[in-house]
């Protein structure tokens, strides 16, 4: 049993990427092993992965047993036919090869990811029944302090601009990261109330479902 507080956790997001790596093939396999020649990925590398296969499409993953030629995605689990047809999942994946982080933040609040369910009933019963469905799309509030002299915030208006998916990675005060691919919009002024902080919000919107993945083990 375990209790943390989220004190010291850091938040970055992917400030650069490498150049689109062809994925011929994607196994089903626990984790999923993918197909590349000359892909020039090595262990604890995150990439940005682009698949055939809906569930994994637009998710971001760690390298994991890199070889020549194959690589897997650790905790990618791809066992099952259904979401991950056999020989479909062939796309791309772009390494992150750059992290900013976003700093000075205040609060987070996360929304979304509330399962769903069909209720209905048959004639001869009393109760109702339910299925489960899908889940709410979840999105994250990320408030800061206003400063524009940060790094991080050229990368984050840049990302609002043109609307395209960046990996971020939460870093964990246990060595614990989560990862997410998500689309992120920022407030275009800072929030303005007497005797408090000048702040923004920075808006997470997953793209796809986060990655979670446990210290890495010198």
């Amino acid at each position: 049993m375990g209790f943390r507080l989220p004190n010291g956790a850091t938040l970055q997001i992917a400030s650069a990427y490498g150049a689109a790596i062809p994925v011929t093939a994607l196994s089903n396999a626990n984790p999923a092993v993918a197909t590349a020649a000359a892909h020039g990925l090595a262990d604890g590398d995150i990439i940005a992965v682009t698949s055939g296969w809906t569930r994994l499409n637009d998710r971001a993953a760690r390298v994991d047993n890199s070889l020549s030629g194959t690589f897997a995605l650790e905790r990618i689990n791809t066992l099952n036919t259904q979401p991950y047809p056999v020989g479909s999942g062939a796309g791309s994946v772009r390494e992150v090869t750059a992290f900013t982080e976003i700093s000075q933040i205040t609060d987070v609040a996360t929304s979304g990811g509330d399962q769903q369910f069909l209720t209905f009933g048959f004639l001869a019963d009393d109760d109702d029944r339910q299925l489960p469905t899908t889940k709410n799309p979840i999105s994250m509030a990320v408030t800061v302090a206003d400063d524009p002299d940060q790094p991080y915030v050229a990368v984050v208006e840049a990302a609002d601009e043109d609307k395209i998916a960046r990996v971020l990675r939460l870093n964990l005060p246990n060595g614990d990261s989560i990862l997410y691919n998500a689309y992120v919009t920022i407030t275009s002024t800072p929030a303005l109330a007497r005797n408090n902080l000048m702040t923004r919000v920075i808006t997470i919107s997953l793209a796809g479902r986060p990655t979670r993945y446990s210290a890495v083990v010198a």
